[in-house]
């Protein structure tokens, strides 16, 4: 008989509070999963300022009303969730653990795997800080490296290299609190760029080496993946929203006016002018005529300057971190962000690197409601939740999800390093 349970998500971000519910069915013989969506809610955010909550209050009725909308849609009753945590106190550090083999006949064992990992969490951090995840990215035994599921293999010394993903205490604790007082439990805390992967991400494109760039409202997460594993976190204090900034005061209109058309650019415009340049009619605040811009002007004199710096940003980041000669895959570009026009073009130029804008998957049902970037947080959540749902926990870090437990120096591996030697 084939096993179903329902996985709950909630992103709340700047702009608006997702909820998500999902009925996960897992094959009884051939073990596999399958994500049906069958409530959604995308309601506007309040009392959230660059991913960060500010007015608890206001928050909570805008988790209660995007919760309590997708419930009605689902016929179900959420009482636990994932939930995504963004903004620019999100930060991150690499750290190492090492411990001797405790088993007298040299078998690695779980328990031997989790005191490793409990010694690479040992790093100190300040009273303010509240870790979020310690992700393997690879293990070591008597010195071979690439190992990714050791238990079982024999060696006398068991090494392990993990990312550790950090947060502001303060302010996962309002996090918290808003959820909890809607009457739902928080599952887990995700950080967002790392949920964003989980729906966006190829496990070949980990492998060779890339970076997600989740463009929200008030934040842009960055997330790193080099030989595979989560090499650097982050978050920036830049998103979509600065771009309506720029339109609304550039162009004269009110911020939903500029939200509009910042949506629309994209589009074929009916209109043009005496040229034949497809221009975009403006109503400006104050004034009773419309008057025409090209779209030309928009896009190079006002999104493009603001792009620009956006992925200015993310590549400093990059840098700083030593990786952008690593991720030769190149950048994934998700988020309501990534609806904007030119940002595909932005990215290449200034990250000088293969870029893609990426729509989530892995999950099916109300696909129609959810199939762009916007929802690439939320559907990761609940593709974070399922790997870890049938994936073992090994002490308080999240487990790899079965499709990173590759055998070492497989067949797959080998071909990844065929193509990376191929690459420039």
């Amino acid at each position: 008989m084939n096993k179903s349970r329902l996985i709950a998500a909630v992103d709340i971000g700047s702009s608006k509070v997702t909820t998500l519910i999902a009925q996960v069915v897992t094959e009884e013989i051939t073990q596999e999963s399958s994500v049906n969506v069958v409530g959604v809610a995308n309601l506007p955010s309040r009392g959230v300022k660059k991913g960060q909550i500010v007015d608890i209050e206001e928050a909570v009725e805008a988790v209660i009303a995007s919760v309590e909308a997708a419930e009605r849609m689902a016929g179900y009753n959420l009482d636990h969730a994932f939930i995504s945590v963004g903004g620019a106190h999100v930060t991150s550090q690499n750290s190492k653990g090492v411990v001797a083999v405790s088993n007298p006949n040299g078998e690695v064992t779980d328990d031997d795997v989790n005191r490793v990992i409990e010694a690479a969490r040992a790093v100190s951090h300040p009273a303010s800080r509240e870790i979020i995840h310690v992700i393997p990215r690879e293990f070591i035994v008597d010195g071979e490296s690439g190992v990714r599921d050791p238990v079982g293999m024999s060696g006398v010394r068991l090494e392990v290299e993990t990312h550790i993903v950090t947060a502001s205490s303060a302010a996962l604790k309002n996090l918290r609190k808003s959820v909890n007082e809607v009457g739902v439990e928080v599952e887990d805390l995700v950080f967002a760029g790392l949920a964003s992967s989980y729906a966006t991400i190829t496990p070949t494109e980990k492998e060779l080496g890339c970076v997600l760039v989740d463009i929200g409202a008030g934040t842009t997460s960055i997330a790193a993946f080099v030989d595979g594993g989560l090499a650097h976190s982050g978050s920036l204090p830049v998103g979509a929203r600065n771009v309506t900034n720029d339109l609304a005061i550039g162009l004269r209109v009110s911020l939903e006016t500029a939200e509009k058309i910042k949506l629309n650019l994209s589009k074929k415009s009916k209109l043009a002018d005496k040229h034949g340049k497809e221009v975009v009619e403006i109503e400006e605040t104050g004034s009773d005529e419309p008057k025409t811009v090209t779209k030309r002007t928009i896009t190079e004199g006002i999104i493009k300057p603001r792009l620009n710096e956006i992925f200015s940003m993310v590549k400093t980041e990059l840098d700083k971190a030593g990786l952008i000669n690593k991720i030769p895959s190149g950048a994934i570009i998700t988020g309501g962000g990534a609806l904007t026009s030119g940002v595909e073009e932005s990215a290449k130029r200034v990250l000088s690197l293969p870029t893609r804008v990426a729509s989530p998957e892995g999950a099916r049902g109300l696909i129609d409601d959810i199939g762009d970037p916007r929802f690439s947080t939320v559907i990761g959540l609940i593709l974070y939740g399922m790997s870890q749902s049938y994936v073992p926990k090994r002490s308080s870090m999240p487990s790899m999800p079965s499709k990173m437990k590759l055998p070492n120096m497989g067949s797959f591996t080998k071909i990844v390093d065929t193509i990376r030697d191929l690459l420039p």
